[in-house]
C-alpha cells in the first residue's frame, strides 16, 4: 500500500489496516516456522505496511498535539 493511499484513510480505517497487518504478519511468521510460506518477501512488505500506517498516526497525533498546544 502507498503512503499516499494511506494518508486519505480515515482514523478508524487506519486503526483496522494496522490490526489487520498485525494479524497477517502473525499467521506468516506462523506459516515461515512450519515451513509452509512460500512466499517469504511477504513478511517484509506487510511489517512496511504497518510502519506506514503507524506513522501516519503517529503524524496525525503530533498534529492535533500542536493545535491543541496552540489553543
Amino acid at each position: 500500500m502507498k503512503y499516499k493511499d494511506i494518508r486519505e484513510l480515515s482514523d478508524e480505517e487506519l486503526a483496522q489496516k494496522l490490526e489487520d497487518g498485525r494479524a497477517e504478519l502473525f499467521n506468516l511468521r506462523f506459516q515461515m516456522a512450519t515451513s509452509q510460506l512460500d512466499n517469504t518477501a511477504r513478511v517484509t512488505l506487510v511489517k512496511r505496511d504497518i510502519a506506514r500506517v503507524q506513522t501516519e498516526m503517529r503524524a496525525r497525533q503530533i498534529a492535533a498535539d500542536k493545535a491543541a498546544a496552540e489553543k
